[in-house]
């Protein structure tokens, strides 16, 4: 196996154990084990297991793709739609959470377990996200296109109901959980854009 596939096989095994035991939970002799190599093998790649742990977030954190939907993201901010920012957010969220169960439960250990290297990627990968939303509901509040709400309650909601579901879909595989996503996405979008009370109710 050449360096580079060995190195990407390591990293592999690797997120599977600590996504299973965590940070903490995982030794390297272990992730040896699994990879069907010796200890030094892994610390010809990698010197620690921390260094380990820091490849596998900067692969997680600079993955293929980014640029591009942030471009979009940004297209659909430029022309001010809301439903298609708010929808194009839901679509990422779940998308990110089907394609990636994995790395989703290493961030969920390296929550539980205080893990600030993790948690500093985590912040990394959303904080730029969240910030451009925010300053784009403020513009829209103040074009009166959207209600005076605080930006970061919205923000909240816009990320959270989406997380939720996908953790009962793909995190609990909860057997209730029979929506396809994209039923799922329009049906939160309706909520989020329009409310669950009746035009009749509403005050």
């Amino acid at each position: 196996m050449s360096g580079d596939d060995r190195r990407r096989q390591l990293l592999d095994v690797a997120i599977e154990l600590f996504s299973q035991k965590g940070f903490g939970g995982t030794t390297t002799k272990e992730i040896a084990a699994a990879a069907g190599v010796t200890e030094a093998i892994i610390f010809r790649h990698f010197a620690t297991k921390q260094d380990l742990y820091q490849a596998i977030l900067d692969i997680k954190c600079k993955c293929d793709g980014t640029v591009d939907w942030m471009a979009e993201l940004q297209a659909l901010i430029d022309v001010n739609d809301d439903e298609g920012l708010f929808r194009f957010l839901l679509k990422k969220i779940l998308e990110f959470d089907r394609e990636e169960p994995r790395f989703c439960r290493l961030l969920m250990h390296a929550s539980l377990e205080g893990n600030e290297l993790a948690l500093m990627h985590n912040a990394q990968m959303a904080m730029p996200v969240g910030a451009k939303f925010k300053e784009y509901i403020a513009k829209r509040q103040a074009a009166g296109a959207l209600r005076q709400l605080d930006p970061t309650v919205v923000i909240f909601a816009l990320a959270g109901i989406p997380k939720y579901y996908a953790m009962q879909k793909y995190m609990y595989r909860n057997a209730d959980v029979t929506l396809t996503d994209e039923q799922a996405i329009e049906g939160f979008l309706d909520i989020l854009m329009n409310g669950l009370r009746p035009a009749e109710h509403k005050q």
